[in-house]
Order: structure tokens, then sequence, then C-alpha cells
């Protein structure tokens, strides 16, 4: 007979299986490169009048989103890091992978809000102000932040059903929906429905909306007659599709995984480079590679040291 969810206090992971100091080395200065590249980059939107355009004001909620998600599990990653035995309550599991699962819809939706900003800025200027005005960027940002909460209550309110056995062991480095699916003893088949449903609607259908985008891009940009502006455009086009690709890919991995999941080796790499990694290449990619950031970030340091 199972033991019901209720009696359940705390979750094993066996993403460690001892103290990694090196790897809490590691996690650490990425971890801290992450909060300082998206905050100077919510700094900047926020308070440089130059950057009060719409790419801009979306990149300010992707850099709030970043700093969520990897805030949500990262620490938790570096404290088990250092223990023998990395464990989680039950409570604290449920409210990461709400979090968790919140941020991450929310960034797939904005990703592709973002694409499509792009598109319609350089294949469609002439409507760019009508289709991207201020109004529609508030009610956009809004929707994607409800988008990732809708689809995050509904995976957490059906695992908080779940029961499980003794002390329950997730294979994995932080609580997430697919591993508390392994580990439960009790019938998951509404919750596996569910993320593959999610799977299509919150990271695919996303994905492609991202992929037709910079397709469209793409084709008005080898039209232009300039080679240095194709040059441009392609770098900038190519650097953005590369930082999609990787968020989309692993969080695939990590949603879509074998019933018999992945070995808790695979999962702590599929798990940096999507918890991890991909926040802290989100401020180079799109910030400080953009020549207009670059110009608010000098702007902001000459300002700091005038007297």
């Amino acid at each position: 007979a199972g033991v019901n969810q209720t009696r359940v206090t705390e979750f094993v992971l066996l993403g460690f299986s001892r103290a990694q100091p090196i790897l809490f080395v590691l996690l650490l200065a990425v971890y801290v490169a992450t909060l300082l590249g998206n905050s100077a980059i919510l700094a900047l939107v926020s308070l440089d009048r130059h950057l009060r355009r719409p790419m801009y004001f979306f990149l300010g909620h992707l850099s709030c989103l970043d700093l969520c998600y990897s805030s949500v599990t990262v620490p938790k990653i570096l404290a088990n890091a250092l223990r023998p035995r990395a464990t989680i309550s039950y409570g604290g599991c449920l409210a990461q992978a709400f979090f968790l699962m919140w941020c991450a819809g929310a960034e797939c939706a904005l990703l592709a809000v973002m694409a499509y900003d792009r598109y319609v800025a350089i294949c469609r200027p002439l409507r760019y102000a009508q289709a991207v005005s201020r109004g529609v960027c508030v009610a956009t940002a809004a929707g994607c932040w409800l988008w990732g909460l809708l689809d995050s209550a509904l995976h957490v309110l059906l695992a908080a059903r779940l029961s499980f056995r003794g002390a329950p062991r997730l294979r994995h480095i932080f609580c997430d929906v697919p591993p508390l699916l392994g580990a439960a003893c009790s019938d998951a088949r509404p919750n596996e429905l569910a993320l593959h449903v999610a799977s299509v609607f919150v990271g695919l259908g996303p994905f492609l909306l991202v992929v037709v985008s910079y397709l469209r891009i793409l084709a008005a940009v080898l039209g232009m007659p300039l080679a240095t502006g194709r040059h441009k455009a392609l770098s900038t086009c190519s650097a953005h599709l590369l930082v999609v690709a990787l968020y989309f890919v692993t969080a695939n991995l990590n949603y879509n995984r074998p019933s018999s999941g992945y070995s808790p080796a695979a999962d702590a790499l599929v798990s940096a480079l999507y918890c991890v990694v991909t926040p802290a290449l989100n401020p180079l990619i799109y910030g400080l590679r953009n020549r207009e950031v670059r110009g608010a970030l000098r702007r902001a340091v000459r300002a700091r040291g005038t007297p």
C-alpha cells in the first residue's frame, strides 16, 4: 500500500551522490554572472530613456524571468552540492516546481513574442508602431506571465494529488514535475498526458513561431543591398537562434524524458544547461552584443563617475 502524500516530509535528490565542491564553485560563478548580467539589463531598460522601445521592454521581462527561475533552482542546488545527502522538503519541492514551470512557460511565450517583434520591425517597418504599441506590449507581456502561471498551476495541482512510498527519491538535482512522476506510486497517467499536451502548446508552438519569424527575417536580410547590413543582421539572428534552440531543446529533454528517465549525470547536465547556462547567456546575446545597450551602459558608467 502507498503512503499518502500528506505524510511525506521530504524528498531525497539523487543528482548528487556525494558533495561536489568543484561543481559548487562553477555553478556559483555562473549564477553570479547571471544575477549581475540580468540585473544590469533590467536596470538599463528601466532607467535609460533611449531604451524605451518594445524590443527592450520585452528584453526587461526576459531578464526578470531569467533572474526568477534561475534563483528558484540554483541556490538549492548550490546548498545540496556541499551536502553528502541532498534533500528538499515536500512543500519546498512543490513550490520549486510551481515557480520553475511558471517562469519556464512564460519564457517560452516571451521568446516567441520577441521573435515576432523583430519580424515586424524588419519586415513590416511601416506597421511597426501600430502592431507593437505600448498597450499591445503591456497586454502581451502580461499574457506571457499568465500563460506560464496557468500551465504551472495545472501541473502542480495534479502533482499534489500523487502518493509516494517511504522516503521518495527523485532522480534529479532539483524538484520538478517529471521526477515527481517517476517517484510516485499512484496513477500518474493524467500528469503525463498534461505534460505531453503542454509540450505542444507551451513548448512546440512558441518554438515554431520563433523559427518561422527568423526564417522570414532571414529572407528579408538576404535581400538587403549592403553586405555589411546583411552580415550584422545574420550575426544577430544566428546568435539569437542559438540561445533559443538551446533553451527549447533542453526544456524538451527535461519535460519529455523517457519513462525510465535519464541517468543522474545526464539529468544534471540537462538541468545545468536549462536552468544555469541559458539565463547567463541571454544578457550577453540579447543585451551586451547590442550597440544601443552598450551605449546605455556607457552612459550609466559616466553618470556614476560624474561628481
